[in-house]
């Protein structure tokens, strides 16, 4: 399976959107098919061996609409396309305006003031027809792609409303005078609807700031060195392999690691945090971040679309084109809508000029207002607009999350479940304690374990390395080496075979630890991990290490508490080394001793409770993320975890946790806000455009503020969705 991107122009609103996807779903070779109007982009999962790019473009095309292939680094032309549109709506809106204000003036200040002028029905014609078929033109041909695909969208509203009245009034003037004309009421009409595009395109393009910034930071030019001398490049023309100098004040171009020098690097735009880090020989930079100080040079290992920079771009763009499971909602409503709407127009025309015999102007009048007020547009960006400026919120502040689907979930989470190391700790231990028990061996003890544990990438084994080094033992050639997960180590070391690791490990081997008990009780007591070393079945000595707790653990822990969130802390530890660590946290609930491989039943027990959210560092914690109904991957920005989690935390903050769950009950707070004045509005205003209050109070909705009501609708939830850009998480 190939997944792709197209970039569509045409669309014109939700039902637009609603045939391609119908188009694509009939389709052999097709998988999954995701249509997205608000970013006017369509993501496909196809066979490649039985449909090609072109035949998708293809498809589009038969639609009535344009397509391309979206190309991930071409963002530049995509934004000259959106301003290229903007000022053709802004251009069309101009036009309509020329017209419609005298036409306005005319048609109805005059009126009021009781002044006619001559040929006035005429004049008012001649100022219509521009706006009815060069500025309307859009919505005829909106219209008549719909009709082909057996559908109807908000063009064919427009379209059949505004061709209603000024027909009407072409009869009117031309047959029947006394009937009254209606030309000024097709031109504001259309004036406003395209106002009201305008506004709604203008907000569109503030929900994809995130992006634009993103794309923004990314430099243009490198320093490299080929062929032994130093030269400036574009960094598109950047490989793998070569080798950039970065002075004072420059920023990285591409990713890679630190061949010679050192430096502070300002890695805000892809954590989000101010600081500066420190950077030095063997360190990853990451591309687009800027150095504050040294110089350095580093060798280029991720170029073009494969650095951390444009792959967050796409996840950003990839969350903000996958429709969240509430959006389906919208798309029923909006599919079986207009047709609704047209019967219900065609019903209210029929009731007003035969059952109430209100003479045919009263009648097309009512008609005209319920087919414009009842445009779906809002309904159809209730959803994506917000979870556009939800992803974009999260990613200005490194909370990468990957879709529409995980930011409805992330809302529902009711477990928490935090993987211990390097998660609630810091994943830097240090050894605190040594003791063998021959006293006078402690640093034989300590050497044997070291050069056992040379050969592991496990964090513990990292500390007790450091520390035998930094006492000047040298390390012997450890022989067989095997790890066991979730018990420790074996192997030989000078001819002997060595077991090192925990008490379960002693326990499977048949070695006895009674003389060590209490001591390695007494570590356990102070959350220490402490690690059993025997040969011979004999347990020849102890070593405890020490993990402290991140700054933010507790805080982290303590707001998603106040959240109704129960917290729970997983890991292979014991079960006194285990409770130590989750009071220091503030954890009320611990499984100690549980192996890497059983994490994922533990994730399942707890979804018996409701939604569960797994947090690790999405490598060895992988099946309980994938298990978790959210897997959330704690990033470093230059290795992310992209595919571990359904969202990505790009600093190692665990107050990211709680904010992430923030994030995403504020955007679905805005999503039901924006779908239930979408929908509020249209069961409202129905009614009133069709005169249901008429007899009783004389009220009738005047198709002019139907159709600036309409506008006004789309407008106002797509503002609600920006207001999500001010949250505090």
């Amino acid at each position: 399976m190939k997944k792709t991107n197209l970039s569509i122009t045409g669309m014109h609103c939700a039902s637009c959107s609603a045939t391609l996807n119908k188009a694509f779903s009939k389709i052999d070779g097709i998988k999954s098919a995701n249509v997205n109007f608000s970013t006017s982009k369509a993501s496909i999962e196809y066979d490649e061996k039985k449909i090609s790019e072109q035949q998708l473009i293809g498809i589009v095309k038969k639609k009535g609409f344009s397509a391309s292939i979206g190309n991930d680094l071409d963002y530049k032309k995509q934004a000259r396309m959106q301003k290229r549109e903007l000022r053709k709506i802004k251009k069309r809106f101009y036009i309509s305006l020329v017209f419609a204000i005298p036409a306005f003036i005319i048609g109805m200040v005059f009126m009021w003031l009781g002044i006619m002028l001559p040929y006035q029905d005429y004049l008012l014609w001649v100022l219509a027809t521009p706006v009815q078929f060069f500025v309307g033109a859009q919505f005829y041909r909106g219209a008549w792609t719909a009709l082909k695909n057996k559908s109807a969208n908000m063009d064919t509203l427009i379209a059949v409303g505004t061709s209603a009245a000024y027909f009407f009034s072409v009869y009117a003037v031309l047959f029947n005078p006394e009937l009254g004309q209606y030309f000024e009421t097709s031109a504001i009409l259309i004036t406003l609807v395209v106002l009201g595009k305008y506004l709604e395109a203008v907000a569109k393009g503030k929900t994809s700031d995130a992006i634009k910034k993103l794309i923004g930071l990314s430099p243009k030019i490198a320093t490299v060195i080929r062929e032994g001398k130093e030269m400036q490049i574009k960094v598109d023309e950047v490989v793998e392999g070569d080798i950039l100098i970065v002075k004072p004040g420059e920023k990285v171009p591409v990713d890679g690691v630190i061949i010679e020098g050192s430096s502070s690097i300002d890695e805000s735009m892809i954590t989000g945090e101010s600081m500066p880090v420190e950077k030095n020989e063997g360190d990853n930079v990451v591309g687009a971040t800027i150095n504050k100080h040294g110089s350095f040079r580093f060798k280029a290992t991720k170029v073009g679309a494969n650095t951390t920079l444009s792959q967050i771009v796409r996840l950003i763009e990839d969350a903000q084109g996958n429709k969240a499971p509430i959006q389906r909602f919208a798309d029923i409503v909006s599919a079986y809508f207009v047709p609704v709407v047209i019967a219900l127009a065609i019903l209210t025309f029929f009731m007003w000029f035969f059952a109430f015999d209100k003479g045919a102007s009263f009648a097309v009048l009512t008609g005209v207002a319920v087919l414009v007020i009842a445009c779906p547009c809002s309904l159809g960006l209730a959803t994506p607009t917000a979870i556009m400026v939800g992803t974009g919120n999260g990613a200005r502040r490194g909370i990468l999350i990957k879709g529409g689907d995980a930011l409805e979930t992330a809302h529902k989470i009711k477990v928490v479940i935090f993987d211990k190391t390097g998660t609630i700790t810091k994943g830097m231990p240090e050894l605190t304690d040594a003791i063998s028990t021959n006293p006078t061996t402690s640093d034989k003890m300590l050497q044997i374990a070291a050069s056992i544990e040379k050969s592991s990438e496990h964090p513990l084994a990292e500390a007790i390395v450091k520390n035998a080094k930094e006492k000047g033992l040298a390390l012997k050639q450890a022989k067989d080496f095997k790890a066991i997960p979730g018990y420790g180590v074996v192997a030989k070391v000078d001819g002997k075979q060595y077991f090192f690791g925990n008490a379960k490990l002693m326990a499977k081997q048949g070695i006895d630890i009674t003389p060590v008990q209490v001591k390695m009780h007494e570590l356990e007591e102070q959350g220490k991990t402490a690690m059993l070393l025997a040969k011979d079945g004999k347990v020849v000595g102890l070593i405890a290490v020490a993990d402290t707790i991140k700054d933010t653990s507790l805080k982290a822990v303590r707001r998603l508490q106040k959240m109704k969130i129960f917290v729970y802390m997983i890991t292979g530890d014991n079960e006194l080394t285990a409770k130590a660590i989750a009071k220091q946290a503030g954890v009320n609930h611990v499984f100690a001793d549980v192996l890497p491989e059983d994490k994922a039943n533990y994730v399942k027990k707890l979804q018996k409770k409701g939604k569960v959210a797994m947090v690790g560092d999405g490598v060895n914690d992988a099946p309980a993320l994938a298990q978790a109904d959210i897997g959330i991957a704690m990033g470093s920005g230059t290795d992310v975890a992209m595919e571990a989690g359904n969202i990505v935390l790009m600093r190692n903050d665990l107050l990211d946790v709680p904010r992430s769950i923030m994030l995403s009950r504020m955007t679905m707070s805005k999503i039901r806000q924006n779908m239930f004045w979408a929908l509020f509005y249209n069961v409202l205003g129905i009614p009133l455009a069709a005169g249901l209050l008429y007899p009783f109070t004389g009220w009738l909705l005047s198709p002019i503020i139907a159709g600036g009501a309409m506008a006004m609708s789309s407008v106002s939830v797509v503002s609600n969705s920006l207001l999500l850009k001010y949250k505090k998480l």
